[in-house]
Formats: structure tokens, sequence, C-alpha cells
């Protein structure tokens, strides 16, 4: 798997899902979802895009297994989040309170993990990291 492309192109989905909020909200006049759509922005589309990069340019040996955990928790984390937020403040389906709200903390939760991961990540592959390479 290309780990660049892979962030690049879901970091992507998750601009355009931030922007169509944002300009629901701002043609709405309603700022209630205005912390689901941050969290989109900055979790869905700028660490996403920002981990793409650091994989396009430091070599990260592609068979990494904690490059492939980083990878994996970032995507299922972002998604659960960002879910997990929606569900957990919109409430859409009555009943499901608690479900909601353990998707969102399992879902923030993974990815807490997917950031441990990654500063784990920069001292172990930290060689890579230099401004002389």
């Amino acid at each position: 798997m290309d780990r660049t492309r892979f962030f690049v192109r879901v970091a992507a989905i998750y601009a355009l899902i931030g922007a169509f909020m944002g300009s629901h909200m701002a043609g709405g006049g309603g700022l209630q979802l205005s912390a689901i759509h941050a969290h989109i922005l900055v979790v869905g589309w700028l660490s996403l895009f920002a981990f793409g990069v650091y994989y396009r340019v430091f070599s990260i040996p592609k068979d990494s297994k904690l490059a492939t955990a980083h990878v994996w928790t970032s995507f299922f984390g972002v998604f659960g989040l960002t879910v997990g937020m929606w569900l957990y403040y919109t409430q859409p389906i009555p009943g499901l309170s608690t479900f909601n709200t353990i998707f969102f903390i399992v879902g923030g939760t993974v990815l807490l993990i997917a950031f441990v991961l990654f500063a784990i990540m920069t001292f172990i592959h930290g060689k890579e990291i230099s401004e002389n390479a």
C-alpha cells in the first residue's frame, strides 16, 4: 500500500466533508455542528495530510509494522472520533445515547493511540529525519 497516496486521498475526502459542512453552516446561520466541523478539518484533513507528507518526505521502511499500525489507527481513529462526535452531539437515533458515547470515546482513544505511535515512530526511525538527509 502506498501510505502517502492513501493518507492524501482520505484527507481530501475529509476536506470536502469539512468544507461542505462549513458552507452549510454559514448558509443556514447555525453553528451547532462547529465542533464537529473543526475536528473533521483538523484531524481528518490536516493531520492525515501531514501524515501523508511525512511518509513522502522521510523513508520509513515499507515493511514497518509500527507504520502499518499507525496508518490503520489513524484511519479508524479519525473516522471513529468524527462520526462518534456527530452521533454524540446530534443523537440521530433515539435510545442509542450509550452506544454513541462509547463510539465517540473509542474513536478518540484509537486516534490518541495513532498519535502516540507517530511520536514513537519519529524516534525509532529518527535517523531518517534530518536536515542533512
